[in-house]
């Protein structure tokens, strides 16, 4: 007799709820801000990467900078003995020890332990992951929020920053699984709906598609504004050349 199929209610558990809500609770923080700090009249293009761009600030701050944290400050030791080989990476010079969300007893960790069970790597201290997050808690979460801040004084600058970070992100999004699909994802899991679906594909692809959107959106701008200014360029030597005709 073939074993039962598994539901995706089998992979959702109270931390999966908590984990989700969380998101959403994020997400709505980000629209609520949009609300007081925009005005009314701020066109929808705007609202939107307002929103995105708050979003990404508190994502990146808060549910990355629980990873970084329980990488870094918690741990437990390296028992040969009952360790698996692929456990050792000596990360801080301390090959007594294992660091990551495995060996934490923290909402956060829970929280990555959910995440693991699609993808391994989050529940260790995996050195390509943790070099990735560096960057996007300590760089990319404070330039989403300066970008932020820059939507509300509607200054055109903040198109090249929006550009630098959806690079970014689009970059890390492929340095993060580009060693799996080199390596036949050997640390990810998509056997079921929940892990593939869900985890895998749709939490990361909103880094992809969102980013893509952030560049046309700033390639447009940028493209307007160039249009505006020569067209003032040529206007004034338009005007040059009639007032020198004129003195002729």
């Amino acid at each position: 007799m073939a074993a039962p199929v598994p539901s995706i209610m089998d992979f959702i558990d109270e931390t999966t709820i908590l984990s989700l809500a969380g998101v959403l609770l994020l997400l709505g923080s980000a629209y609520i801000t949009s609300l007081y700090l925009l005005s009314p009249s701020t066109p929808g293009r705007l609202r939107v990467l307002f929103i995105w761009h708050a979003f990404d600030f508190l994502i990146h701050s808060i549910f990355e900078g629980s990873y970084l944290y329980n990488c870094f400050f918690s741990f437990a030791p390296f028992a040969p003995e009952s360790s698996h080989p692929a456990a050792i990476t000596n990360f801080l010079s301390r090959p007594d020890r294992l660091y990551g969300a495995a060996y934490a007893d923290n909402w956060a960790s829970k929280l990555w332990m959910v995440y693991a069970q699609a993808d391994k790597r989050w529940a260790g201290a995996d050195l390509t992951v943790i070099s990735l997050e560096l960057l996007t808690v300590f760089v990319a979460g404070p330039l989403a929020a300066y970008i932020c801040y820059g939507i509300t004084r509607r200054d055109i600058r903040v198109s090249f920053w929006m550009i630098v970070l959806a690079t970014a992100e689009i970059y890390g999004g492929f340095m993060t699984f580009c060693p799996e699909w080199l390596t036949g994802n050997v640390n990810l899991d998509t056997s079921n709906f929940m892990f593939k679906w869900v985890y895998l594909v749709f939490f990361n692809m909103i880094w992809v598609f969102m980013p893509l959107y952030v560049l046309y959106i700033a390639f447009v701008d940028i493209n307007n504004a160039m249009l505006v200014r020569n067209g003032v360029v040529a206007a004034r030597l338009d005007l040059l050349e009639k007032e020198g005709k004129k003195s002729k």
